[in-house]
């Protein structure tokens, strides 16, 4: 199991695949830090979207895979002034939904997905048994 990395300049997309392990997770932020020597953008906005990327790859590293092993995928999408990050996983899925089931109250783990909500300007996410998808996007400028 190792890294793979793919490059679509065309679409301006980045394709990373890590394996699931803590330590991997540095290099979702590397990718997201490239990306803004392509289409710059303001540190400040650069700062929240590694925190974002570092919270929705943890997760994913944390949750997805009881036995070990596995992988994330992360897709980075620049789309004119709008960046758009995608983290997919092949692992047992969880329930995306807050234990009181109207945002009053997070379950464990929660905070991470509370805090890309607050830095995207759009937020999806879904989960079953096959694995889970956090999409989250930024507009740059």
């Amino acid at each position: 199991m190792g890294i793979a990395i793919t490059v679509s300049t065309a679409e301006h997309t980045v394709r990373l695949t890590i394996p699931a392990k803590a330590e991997y997770v540095s290099l979702c932020r590397l990718a997201l830090s490239g990306l803004a020597r392509v289409q710059p953008f303001e540190d400040e906005t650069l700062a929240d979207l590694k925190l974002a990327i570092t919270e929705a790859a943890s997760n994913s590293v944390r949750h997805a895979y009881a036995g070990g092993g596995g992988v994330v995928e992360v897709v980075y999408r620049l789309q004119g002034d709008r960046l758009e990050v995608e983290v997919l996983d092949t692992g047992g899925g969880f329930d995306p939904e807050p234990r009181d089931g109207n945002g009053d109250e997070l379950s464990e783990g929660g905070l991470g997905i509370a805090i890309i909500r607050a830095i995207a300007d759009e937020f999806e996410l879904s989960s079953d048994p096959r694995g889970s998808r956090l999409r989250f996007a930024k507009r740059l400028a």
